[in-house]
């Protein structure tokens, strides 16, 4: 089967999204309008060139309405992989015998010159994660033109491409055998008995750590077009 590609990396704020995000246009991000999911959630972006950084969280002063997410502490949250066809990721997630939940419809508003639209998707999330520690879904874009517009591209700090993602794990290569089974990738061995999950448009490296309880997302590194790298700032200090 073909190699998924990384959709998006989440990032949860949980109630402190609205008044985290501007810190990070303040660091030259363009971000996208706050929005609305069908769902309850709200959300900003940080688009790159193909894939993006969620923000996400709830109102605050309002208590959250997804329980997948109420239960989700403040870092980096989520690794979401790019599906063709939610239907089929489901059927062949189920086939694996994975605790796999039904296809769910998400959907936010967005304005574009003066009209409104609807940015649909289609996800496939687990009701038991298969890795403990932090989430892992698949997105189908029913709308991917509303999603990956010019002008959200265009970053005062260069931001271009998310290059690359580390996960700190007791046992790096349990899990990157089941984030490469997930996604039909190959498991490359790095140095230090890390291992390095190759995906069409970054890596994962998931790298020895006996100090972590549950595998955790440690770190993303971002890239501009001419290859200058710098890990990207969660603003949870």
């Amino acid at each position: 089967m073909e190699v998924l590609a990384f959709d998006h990396l989440v990032l949860m704020l949980r109630d402190r999204l609205e008044a985290v995000a501007p810190s990070f246009e303040e660091d030259g991000y363009c971000l996208t309008d706050l929005a609305t999911h069908n769902l309850g959630s709200i959300n900003r972006l940080i688009m790159l060139r193909d894939s993006y950084i969620e923000l996400l969280g709830w109102p605050q002063g309002r208590p959250p309405v997804r329980k997948e997410i109420a239960d989700s502490p403040a870092g980096l949250d989520a690794l979401v992989f790019r599906s063709t066809d939610a239907q089929q990721t489901y059927e062949h997630l189920k086939r694996l015998q994975f605790d796999v939940n039904p296809v769910q419809h998400l959907e936010r508003p967005i304005m574009i010159d003066g009209k409104s639209h609807q940015v649909c998707f289609e996800t496939v999330r687990f009701a038991t994660q298969p890795i403990p520690g932090f989430r892992v879904y698949f997105c189908q874009h029913l709308t991917p033109e509303y999603v990956w517009m010019d002008h959200l591209l265009r970053h005062a700090n260069g931001a271009w491409t998310l290059d690359a993602i580390e996960v700190r794990a007791r046992h790096p290569e349990i899990v990157a055998q089941m984030l490469a089974s997930l996604t039909h990738a190959d498991v490359l061995g790095t140095d230090a008995q890390a291992c390095r999950v190759a995906l069409p448009n970054l890596h994962i490296d998931v790298v020895p750590d006996a100090t972590v309880a549950n595998p955790a997302i440690a770190a993303a590194v971002l890239a501009d077009d001419r290859g200058k790298r710098w890990l990207f700032d969660t603003k949870l200090h």
